[in-house]
């Protein structure tokens, strides 16, 4: 039988400044996420959308979602397979297209993890557990828009 995982977190919007949203321009897009037992994650709306450009907003969020999915993923995938990772680095990018509505989506997502391994681990199923890891990363399977990887595996 499967298993149900369920996550809880409040989202609190700080950004009324005395007049609430009465006007476009008079209101903070800045808000907290607080989940129990773990700080207090500020964010606001990307500056694009009047947001502050020094906090995390909701595409960097999914972004940096989809990456530390797909490496906790592949971590866990290379060591039951006797891949030894040294390092990994992922700088991932992400699209998102606007419409003429002010809506949006997000139209892709590249990761180029850069995992270093040790010499006596194979290189090639390093690079091949890339795929396997992405039909297992809970985030990008949620998603309807296509994620790839293009790894560089470096053996020290």
């Amino acid at each position: 039988m499967a298993k149900e995982h369920h996550y809880k977190s409040l989202l609190k919007w700080t950004g009324n400044n005395g007049a609430g949203t009465k006007n476009y321009k008079v209101y903070d897009r800045r808000y907290d996420i607080l989940i129990d037992g773990k700080p207090t994650l500020t964010g606001s709306s990307d500056p694009a959308f009047r947001g502050d450009p020094t906090l995390h907003n909701p595409e960097d969020l999914l972004l940096g979602s989809i990456s530390s999915c797909h490496m906790l993923w592949y971590l866990h995938l290379c060591s039951v397979n006797k891949i030894v990772v040294t390092a990994y680095e992922d700088p991932a990018i992400a699209t998102m297209a606007m419409n003429p509505d002010g809506s949006g989506q997000f139209t892709s997502a590249t990761l180029y993890p850069q995992v270093t391994i040790t010499e006596d681990s194979d290189a090639n199923k390093a690079k091949e557990l890339h795929h396997e890891a992405s039909k297992m990363c809970f985030i990008a399977k949620s998603l309807n828009f296509p994620i790839t990887h293009e790894p560089n595996i470096k053996v020290v």
